[in-house]
């Protein structure tokens, strides 16, 4: 049952800007979280590749993701892999350009991925969490990895009032298949595309780029807010629980999050955290607008 299991860990890290020391703050909560090293695995980094509009903060920071690339080919990952599949107005390769991330990738000889055009493969779904669909269609870069790293942003949200690491896996979905804006996870309900999808994937750590997040209209025109933190995990669902709360959130209003605890997937309840303060961290963020 739940409610005996293994806590899950959640790490904290505060990190006060970009200019910081991003990798070192990363490889320590990393190693408080004890996520699995990546020695040997092929990894796909997931980033939030939303769009870029205005100098919001919409986007994983690059200067994040290319710390996490840094981290996992020191730990000797057989392969690394950075891409996404947004369902907004561009391509993932466009913003990836226009932020910054592109010439990273390049200086470390790490391949970017449009996951929207990446050779759709068909999965089988698990305990009906899509009405009437015996398969879903993924990426085969995705389903051939030992291990996915969701990197997000950490905004508010309009639909699912959080973005934080199990949100961000649905830019998984194929937009090849699904076209855009991916209605089709409107059509089985955000939450339950949320938790479906984390269900049939390769296993999925977690590290939230909460150092500038994005509050109020998220999550693409909300406001920045200086937060200062690194969250990360082995158990996603533990990680959201943690970041909504570091941003505010009450308990039980992010509904996704109520349902994998009520569906006893992940854990929700027993999370022990390490490192800093989740009291001293938090802050409240504007909530987003109702649609």
């Amino acid at each position: 049952m739940q409610s005996l299991a293994k806590p899950a860990v959640v790490a904290l890290g505060y990190c006060p800007s970009y200019q910081a020391d991003v990798p070192g703050i990363l490889k320590s909560v990393w190693d408080l979280a004890e996520i699995p090293s990546a020695r040997g695995k092929r990894i796909v980094v997931k980033p939030n590749l939303v769009d870029s509009i205005d100098q919001t903060q919409a986007t994983t920071a690059p200067e994040v993701v290319a710390a996490v690339v840094d981290l996992l080919l020191l730990q000797g990952a057989s392969s690394v892999i950075v891409g996404d599949g947004p369902a907004f107005r561009r391509d993932a390769r466009a913003v990836a350009y226009q932020i910054g991330l592109l010439p990273l990738l390049k200086k470390r000889d790490v391949p970017f991925i449009d996951l929207n055009y990446d050779d759709p493969q068909p999965v089988l779904v698990k305990d009906g969490w899509f009405p009437g669909l015996k398969h879903i269609w993924l990426p085969r870069s995705v389903i051939q990895a030992d291990m996915i790293l969701s990197l997000p942003k950490m905004k508010t949200h309009h639909w699912a009032q959080v973005s934080l690491s199990l949100k961000n896996l649905l830019g998984l979905f194929s937009g090849a298949r699904y076209g855009w804006p991916k209605n089709f996870i409107h059509f089985a309900g955000i939450p339950q595309a949320i938790l479906g999808l984390y269900q049939v994937l390769p296993p999925v750590v977690s590290l939230v780029d909460g150092i500038v997040g994005m509050e109020g209209d998220g999550p693409l025109f909300g406001n920045s807010v200086a937060h200062g933190v690194l969250v990360a995990g082995k158990d996603p669902v533990a990680v959201d629980m943690v970041g909504k709360d570091l941003m505010g959130f009450d308990t039980w209003s992010v509904d996704y999050l109520n349902l994998a605890s009520w569906a006893g997937i992940g854990q929700a309840n027993r999370i022990e955290i390490r490192g800093e303060s989740l009291q001293q961290l938090r802050r409240i963020y504007q909530k987003p607008p109702k649609i």
